[in-house]
């Protein structure tokens, strides 16, 4: 049976073949984990981690002290993985449903938008239109006051268009009950922002796995995930840490492995190196590039910094309430 993996990654036939049969033969040997499939190695032109961020060091009174449901942190591996394949997310009604690479995944059809303002009739989208595919990364650049956070707040299911449709995997959403839209947005959304909104009280390792356990995730489980998710954003090693004992690229990281945490089929950020030094900034971005193209995720990403634009996959921005390519 097909299972929704924790990161959606995107296989070629090859490696589908592969895995499939490393599957069969980890069946056949009573099921010893040992035989299951790798998990897929970090792309080679995103080993940047250890090089380019700057050296920072830290010093702290004290540990965070986890709550006794969250107190044990498994032990992290030699070298960050994926999280694999084992990691699925079972039970959840997507076991049949397999993402390939190139998939509409957030699909946005003649979206309309306007205000009542006292005596005025204020239209912010105006038949706009957009596709965000799996494994693609667009930017959204345009002026303040142009509609960015509407047209980000309607693709993430905050609040309804005026007319038009939203599109989540194939699923409308415009005209969704409130329940079914609150549980799209909980389990296939992810959300990125300026500023991180971690909750202070807590480690690292704990804002991840809260929305797993809000979920109804076991606490083993979550407390698994959340750690492969930090090492893969390589900040593992400050699970324990609170936010204030984390910088702010670090604080970021651990924001867009919240953000991963149900393993959403969209990610929408608005401007989430904002906050961010130039050096952190550029780290923080092909982190999160990285993730999108080995997860085969959409993301759409709203941001002032041209420069990162330029490397994303494509630039939209808005005119007159509609979407225009760059």
């Amino acid at each position: 049976m097909n299972r929704k993996s924790f990161f959606w990654p995107v296989l070629s036939e090859e490696e589908k073949r592969l895995r499939a049969s490393d599957v069969d033969r980890g069946s056949s040997s009573n099921g010893s984990s040992s035989d299951a499939p790798a998990a897929p190695a970090m792309p080679s032109d995103e080993n940047y981690y250890q090089s380019e961020m700057p050296n920072q060091t830290y010093t702290t009174s004290h540990e965070a002290v986890m709550p006794s449901a969250l107190s044990s942190i498994p032990a992290a591996p030699s070298s960050p993985v994926m999280p694999s394949a084992e990691t699925a997310r079972g039970g959840r009604g997507y076991e049949d449903e397999v993402i390939h690479e190139g998939d509409a995944l957030l699909v946005l059809e003649n979206i309309t938008r306007s205000y009542e303002q006292a005596d005025n009739h204020l239209v912010v989208l105006d038949g706009a239109d957009l596709t965000v595919r799996a494994g693609e990364m667009v930017a959204l650049v345009a002026p303040s006051g142009a509609g960015k956070s509407t047209l980000l707040h309607i693709a993430g299911l905050l609040e309804r268009p005026s007319a038009g449709e939203i599109y989540i995997a194939g699923h409308p959403q415009g005209n969704a009950p409130d329940r079914e839209r609150t549980l799209m947005r909980r389990n296939e959304i992810g959300f990125v922002y300026q500023f991180h909104h971690l909750l202070a009280e807590f480690s690292a390792l704990e804002n991840v796995a809260l929305p797993q356990l809000i979920h109804g995730e076991k606490v083993a489980e979550a407390q698994s995930r959340a750690l492969e998710l930090l090492r893969y954003m390589k900040v593992d090693h400050r699970a324990s840490h609170r936010p204030s004992e984390l910088s702010g690229g670090e604080q970021q990281r651990v924001a867009i492995a919240r953000a991963m945490a149900n393993a959403p089929r969209v990610l929408l950020a608005d401007e989430p190196t904002g906050n961010l030094d130039p050096t952190t900034s550029d780290y923080v971005f092909r982190a999160l590039n990285s993730l999108v193209k080995q997860s085969g995720i959409a993301a759409l990403v709203a941001t002032h910094n041209l420069f990162l634009a330029e490397r994303m996959d494509r630039q939209i921005t808005l005119v007159d309430g509609k979407i225009v390519e760059l």
